[in-house]
């Protein structure tokens, strides 16, 4: 049976290298297909992409999906078999892309849009019965963005968030590279 993960955490908090051990503990021998939602618009952001390549072990899949992580798995080459670990790194990264794609779209529609790609996107999960470990940042602990964009962002990755961590079987928080069960298991 599947089991979706999620973990929470801000920006350096050790997210996604707790995420990647809990994939690997997951696996065990199964394969694991890492979804990267991550797009290199700077170079900064390309380094950020760089060391989270190197930390990966070599036999796990990437595949490169800022838009639609269920199309690009269905569409892939030897798509995955049932019962594969999938991690979603990330879920702030795959909202940002949507908000910056979908501009200028009424905000109750985009978050009515990007909700459901997250609610099909666990679907789909549950249709593979594969476990997942998603990796998002926590936005509710974060002062209230300067921008109207950043506001947006925000209360959009809020929602998200919720709709994520209600559909997921468990929720870890992770703090200064601590993990903090919030939904246990």
């Amino acid at each position: 049976m599947s089991a979706i993960h999620l973990a929470l955490g801000g920006i350096r908090s050790g997210k996604s290298a707790y995420a990647e051990t809990l994939a690997a503990e997951l696996a065990q021998g199964r394969p694991v297909i890492y979804l990267a939602t991550g797009v290199a618009t700077d170079p900064e952001m390309a380094e950020r992409i760089r060391r989270h390549r190197e930390r990966r072990p070599d036999q796990w899949r990437t595949v490169a999906t800022p838009l639609n992580p269920v199309r690009a798995l269905r569409e892939m080459e030897n798509a995955p078999e049932n019962g594969a670990v999938l991690l979603l790194d990330s879920l702030d990264g795959w909202v940002s892309n949507l908000l910056l794609e979908h501009e200028g779209t009424p905000a109750a529609e985009l978050e009515a849009r990007t909700v459901g790609a997250v609610r099909r996107f666990a679907a789909f999960v549950r249709e593979l019965d594969s476990d997942a470990v998603i990796v998002s940042g926590e936005v509710g602990q974060s002062p209230v963005a300067a921008s109207p964009l950043g506001r947006q962002f925000q209360d959009l990755l809020g929602t998200v968030n919720q709709a994520m961590a209600a559909a997921s079987d468990a929720v870890t928080l992770v703090v200064a590279g601590i993990p903090v069960r919030l939904k246990p298991c």
